[in-house]
């Protein structure tokens, strides 16, 4: 029996932008002019691009637990689906972009049988993609998780006095270092275990690459925060944010697969600068765009404890794979000083 609707006063479920899965389609290869389908309909090798006039659809997922069963449906809110409709994982597909750059992309099917993309990093239509894995037995990922993740089990964070200090270990109240409003209060420490695979295989930024003292380890998408010295071409500012699979050369940063992951996301006060193995890194951003994204249990807390939290991203430069390979990985390799001094 279909659930009822949900009711427009319930918490918001996880909201992301999806694609019908015909719009991401083969220019290249055996299925050539078909769009993306089930892991039994895809080649490895294809070629694949997103319709120039494709428009993204707002989907809103709300989490269902029953006993060891776990359902994911339609919000109400969604541009695509009925609320109530059962939605599942179907296959996980990782691309590749001729740069060199990676993009997983989750094929989700409605119960009506129309399928969805989920792109888990922004996919331009004006690029081509190569299919370079499948994997057709994907484990569930509660989308919100993607948000929450942040540096893995063992990251040591430093403390107002100057301790370091494992993440795992840390609590609400405690005192934590911050690049610019100096010691400030942990409001909340979220943690997320997933497979170590594609988009959540974490990236090792080995020792002593930008100053830090032991491996730092964080989800692909978490932006490390590196101050230069010295003026580039291209650059609006010295302060610079780069996210840690941008940094990925395979020598002194690459992506770690395999296993299980623990990860651990820091929210405070406002948008920080911190410092994990002594390298400055950004806090979980919180606002109304990403309490929209987080498990209906775990917005309404952090909005009980937080009301009106509104907050705004750290100013820096986005450093882009392209920029990164223009001026080359190796000029960002200038180590910091520990605790906070490389103002």
């Amino acid at each position: 029996m279909t659930p009822p609707p949900s009711s427009p006063s319930a918490p918001p479920g996880h909201a992301c932008q999806v694609f019908p899965a015909e719009c991401i389609y083969v220019i290249h290869g055996v299925n050539a002019g078909d769009g993306l389908g089930g892991a039994q309909d895809v080649c490895l090798g294809d070629i694949y691009a997103l319709e120039e006039a494709a428009q993204p659809l707002r989907l809103i997922l709300s989490h269902e637990a029953s006993g060891t069963k776990d359902t994911q449906r339609v919000a109400a809110g969604s541009q695509i689906g009925q609320p109530g409709d059962a939605i599942r994982l179907e296959a996980r597909y990782t691309l590749m972009a001729p740069d060199g750059d990676k993009i997983d992309l989750l094929l989700m099917r409605l119960q009506s049988g129309l399928g969805v993309v989920l792109p888990m990093s922004p996919m331009s239509a004006l690029a081509d993609y190569t299919l370079v894995a499948i994997d057709d037995a994907p484990e569930p990922v509660q989308l919100a998780e993607l948000l929450c993740v942040s540096f893995a089990r063992g990251t040591m964070i430093t403390l107002a006095d100057g301790r370091q200090h494992p993440i795992e270990d840390l609590r609400a109240g405690d005192k934590v270092l911050t690049r610019d409003h100096g010691p400030q209060p942990l409001r909340w420490l979220g943690k997320a275990t997933l497979r170590a695979q594609g988009v959540f295989a974490p990236v090792v930024i080995t020792s002593g690459t930008l100053g830090n003292a032991g491996d730092l380890i964080v989800s692909p998408h978490h932006r490390i925060f590196l101050y230069q010295r010295q003026k580039r071409a291209g650059l609006q500012t010295s302060e610079l944010l780069v996210q840690a699979k941008h940094l990925i050369d395979d020598e002194r940063v690459f992506q770690r697969e395999g296993g299980f992951v623990d990860y651990y996301s820091l929210v405070f006060d406002q948008h920080e600068i911190i410092y994990a193995e002594g390298v400055p890194a950004e806090s979980l951003m919180v606002n109304d765009a990403t309490l929209s994204r987080l498990p209906v249990a775990l917005a309404e807390d952090v909005k009980a404890r937080f009301p009106g939290l509104a907050q705004v991203q750290h100013f820096g430069t986005e450093a882009s794979r392209q920029f990164l390979d223009e001026v080359g990985r190796e000029a960002l390799y200038s180590p910091p000083r520990r605790g906070g001094d490389e103002r």
